[in-house]
């Protein structure tokens, strides 16, 4: 039976490496993301790998968008038997004191309400596939603790910092809601820049390491969390 994985927010870096890791062990490649262009070159250079692999544009943000995204990525490439939600927002809530408090709620379109549609969109797939996964990507910024909320006032991502500590709490409740199931569910937490990402000269992490941690987490499936830095 054909497997697929749906990668959201797929981009340079984690999402490409993500997706190339997991079509090199046998799966199909679902993309999904708004840039209609970065999306064909991803197919393009997926297929260059002998990986079959389609493009789906959607907005990660908008609920009903999400799940037309998982209808299609099943019509073109069969069940869903795992989905790599690497999407966020960085635009909303930089200096919370300083944004309206009516658009606060923004910062969990993405990282809750999106990710929340695609699973419930995917669900009978990642139940009826026998290794069913939800693979999150999720930054540091969002653990709890005098340090890393020192870094997100300090850089400005005050924002991303609660999203990304919604989305962890978020990760912990799926996976017991879902391991009855035999769905799995995991994040990796990055610490840091990734090659290739406009992180810089500072960037140290490797976006094959990133895919590696989830593969690890995927195949093991007794831990929920892995960290990289």
């Amino acid at each position: 039976m054909s497997k697929t994985i749906v990668v959201v927010g797929f981009g340079p870096g984690i999402s490409t490496a993500v997706a190339e890791r997991f079509g090199a062990e046998g799966y199909s490649v679902a993309l999904v993301a708004r840039n209609a262009e970065r999306l064909e070159a991803g197919v393009a250079a997926l297929k260059a790998k002998g990986i079959t692999a389609a493009a789906v544009t959607a907005d990660a943000g908008d609920p009903a968008s999400v799940a037309a995204a998982i209808a299609k990525a099943r019509e073109a490439l069969g069940p869903i038997a795992a989905i790599h939600w690497n999407a966020y927002n960085n635009t909303i809530g930089k200096d919370l004191l300083a944004t309206d408090p009516a658009a606060v709620s923004a910062v969990f379109d993405i990282a809750i309400v999106g990710l929340l549609a695609a699973v419930q969109a995917a669900l009978p797939d990642l139940k009826a596939s026998g290794e069913g996964a939800v693979l999150v990507t999720n930054g540091a910024f969002g653990e709890n603790g005098p340090f890393m909320d020192g870094l997100a006032v300090q850089f400005g991502v005050m924002g991303l910092a609660v999203s990304n500590a919604a989305k962890h709490k978020l990760v912990g409740l799926l996976s017991q809601k879902l391991k009855a199931d035999g769905v799995y569910v995991g994040e990796v937490m990055v610490a840091g820049a990734v090659k290739g990402t406009g992180g810089g000269e500072g960037a140290t992490i490797e976006s094959a390491d990133v895919a590696a941690k989830f593969w690890d987490l995927f195949q093991a499936r007794d831990e929920i969390r892995a960290r990289i830095a």
